[in-house]
């Protein structure tokens, strides 16, 4: 059988931590700034983990399981 490809969306969104948490950028932050927060704003640089209910799709598309 052949290897399973990675896709490179996916993997251009997503990273893996050493201890195989997948972690994605927060949303909203690429434009209209001037009406957000600066807190709001800062919370924006951090990653959060991936929903429960999607990592199993999302793994799959890195090659991981």
């Amino acid at each position: 059988m052949p290897k399973m490809k990675t896709h490179r969306g996916t993997a251009k969104r997503f990273r893996v931590t050493g201890s195989g948490k997948i972690m994605r950028s927060k949303a909203y932050k690429s434009h209209i700034m001037t009406k957000k927060s600066p807190k709001r704003k800062r919370n924006f640089r951090h990653e959060t983990e991936v929903a429960t209910a999607d990592q199993k799709v999302i793994a799959r598309n890195l090659g991981l399981r």
